[in-house]
């Protein structure tokens, strides 16, 4: 039988688990929906986050739309956190079909929190020097570039080992189907991620007078993105070393 999953060539599939066919058929359109929502999800992060490090490479006449859109991504990234702890919990509590999905490769199941933290503390950091000011940012600055430093190469590794399947994932939820759709709930999928969308937008709009300290220090400041280049050069060189996009 064919298999009724958008693909067979997922980053990571064990041995006697490639296959949800056999399921019953709503878990096996959890599986596939849950891949969905993931990859739109992640989509939608990516062009955020190469908007937010190109305005990284000129601070003094992009810091607005750097803070912007990074407190913005933070819808968005609720949703990816979301849907994949939704495929974690599934597949550790032996759901069937997603049991026979199977886990992402080994690597990127190691990397995976280690990327969580990291993310959530350059958010968390950049959202908190909003806040506080330059005046008063204290350990938060150098805790902000450090962050960044780190996860560069995390985020580099996991975008390089997702992004040659995310579009066609993207794609098939879009795709005129005969029959009944493998993958009900199209329309939720799309509505959660803009409403993340526009949550990330009120939220950014609300919190963006408190970033007027920071624009005014921009000005008067050098204020030349050390860690993004540093950040940059070190990704690389991971990227070569480990090649996430042969990971199939």
């Amino acid at each position: 039988m064919k298999s009724l999953r958008p693909g067979d060539d997922s980053p990571v599939r064990p041995s006697g688990q490639t296959s949800t066919d056999g399921g019953n058929g709503d878990e096996r359109s959890a599986v596939v929906g849950n891949e969905r929502l993931t990859a739109l999800a992640s989509a939608v992060l990516l062009v955020l986050i190469v908007v937010e490090l190109v305005s990284s490479a000129s601070l003094r006449t992009l810091l607005p739309i750097h803070i912007f859109i990074g407190v913005g991504l933070s819808g968005p990234l609720v949703v990816k956190i979301g849907s994949t702890g939704y495929r974690f919990l599934r597949y550790y509590t032996r759901s069937p079909a997603f049991v026979r999905r199977g886990p992402p490769h080994l690597a990127l199941r190691v990397l995976a929190p280690l990327l969580l933290v990291t993310t959530l503390v350059v958010i968390g950091s950049g959202i908190g020097l909003v806040v506080t000011g330059p005046e008063q940012a204290g350990p938060l600055l150098p805790i902000h570039n450090l962050s960044v430093l780190v996860w560069l190469s995390m985020i580099a590794i996991h975008v390089f080992a997702y992004i040659w399947r995310t579009p066609r994932l993207v794609a098939d939820d879009w795709r005129k189907q005969s029959g009944r759709s493998l993958a009900p709930g199209r329309g939720l999928r799309l509505g959660v991620n803009i409403g993340a969308l526009l949550v990330g937008a009120v939220a950014a709009i609300l919190l963006f007078p408190s970033a007027t300290p920071w624009l005014v220090w921009s000005q008067t400041s050098q204020m030349v993105s050390a860690a993004l280049i540093a950040g940059l050069i070190i990704a690389t060189l991971v990227l070569l070393v480990t090649r996430p996009f042969r990971w199939k």
